[in-house]
């Protein structure tokens, strides 16, 4: 699908999600209820918070208790942060560009007694963070769809589907690893549907390696989607990006993602 098309559609997407039938005020997901505020990612219309749940075995037949402390960055709803808190993780943070995205994850962290554990904030990235803070897991589920370098946002939402010029995911991959502790992890969900060519390029150019440590595929509207959790990892040279042979995806019909 050409780069064009694929933008125009995640754009529409996000258009389509404002729908009243698409933003109940409570939703049900993992088996627990969330609140959705009105600009927030909406994860019932959009598959991708239940794909990156179970990637990261927060969910689903690989699911394990998180220990330490965890950054979700590009928050949304909080559900990612909010479970990592009730799995186990000491202290969570939960981050949006969008700040009734921050506010959501708050208000969520609060529904589920984790509001002790789960701090939410405003935040572009990693810039509203102090600089010395450093987490044992930093991820964040990228909106991995390339629209061109020009493009203006017309919503706050449509900043969850759509990297114009792949900027952000440049300040990630090249940020992400300084906010880790030693022997912490910096990950990346992303997709099939996103620019891998371009994402390797921008590894070589900041010096980073990425690793798949897992795979999810999906059955979207008659297309096949893979799922990729990546680690970004510093050293220098080409990104070798190697596919772990323990994940295998499992092709299942899912909901409609970005």
């Amino acid at each position: 699908m050409s780069e064009i098309k694929s933008y125009l559609r995640s754009l529409e997407r996000s258009r389509d999600s404002l729908r009243v039938e698409h933003r109940p005020r409570v939703f049900s997901l993992g088996g627990r209820e969330w609140d959705l505020l009105d600009t927030v990612f909406a994860p019932l219309h959009a598959g991708t918070t239940e794909i990156v749940m179970e990637l990261l075995g927060l969910s689903g037949p690989g699911r394990r208790d998180w220990r330490g402390s965890f950054l979700e960055v590009g928050c949304g709803t909080g559900v990612v942060a909010v479970t990592a808190a009730l799995t186990g993780c000491e202290r969570v943070v939960a981050c949006d560009i969008n700040a009734e995205a921050a506010a959501n994850a708050g208000l969520n962290a609060g529904r589920h007694g984790v509001a002790d554990r789960v701090r939410a904030v405003h935040s572009d990235l990693f810039e509203a963070l102090p600089a010395g803070e450093r987490f044992d897991t930093v991820v964040w589920s990228s909106p991995y769809v390339r629209a061109p370098e020009d493009y203006r946002f017309a919503s706050p939402l449509e900043r969850a589907y759509v990297d114009p010029g792949y900027e952000a995911h440049r300040r990630y991959v090249d940020e992400a690893p300084h906010r880790l502790t030693d022997g912490g992890r910096a990950l990346l969900h992303f997709s099939s549907r996103g620019d891998m060519d371009g994402l390797h390029r921008i590894a070589e150019e900041t010096g980073r390696r990425l690793r798949v440590l897992a795979r999810h595929v999906v059955v979207d509207r008659g297309d096949t989607v893979e799922h990729f959790l990546v680690e970004i990892r510093s050293g220098e040279g080409a990104s070798g990006v190697r596919h772990s042979a323990a994940h295998r995806g499992r092709l299942v019909a899912g909901p409609a993602e970005r």
